[in-house]
C-alpha cells in the first residue's frame, strides 16, 4: 500500500512516509467547537475543511473535527468563506 511503482524511472519503487494522527498522539478524546486552535490547522486558506489525507487525520478525528467545524461556523465563531480583496 505504501509502494508505488514509478514508469519513468523503470519501476523503481518509492516508499511513502505514512502520516500519524496529531490528535491520537496527543490522546485526544474530544474535539470542542470552542477550540479554535485545532479548528483552524483543519481549515484551507478558502474556508474549506481539509481532507483526511492532506491533513493526516485518522478517519475517527476527521468526522470529530468536521462536526466541531460546522458547530462553529454555525454559532458564528469561525466565517463559511473567506472575504476577498475586491480591486
Amino acid at each position: 500500500m505504501a509502494q508505488k511503482r514509478d514508469a519513468k524511472k523503470g519501476g523503481k519503487k518509492k516508499f511513502q512516509r505514512k502520516r500519524h494522527c496529531r490528535l491520537c498522539e496527543d490522546k485526544v478524546t474530544k474535539v470542542d467547537y470552542k477550540d479554535l486552535a485545532i479548528l483552524k490547522k483543519n481549515v484551507t486558506n478558502r474556508g474549506k475543511i481539509r481532507a483526511r489525507r492532506t491533513s493526516g487525520n485518522c478517519e475517527k478525528h476527521q468526522r470529530m473535527i468536521a462536526r466541531a467545524l460546522k458547530r462553529a461556523r454555525h454559532l458564528a465563531m469561525i466565517p463559511y468563506k473567506l472575504e476577498y480583496f475586491r480591486k
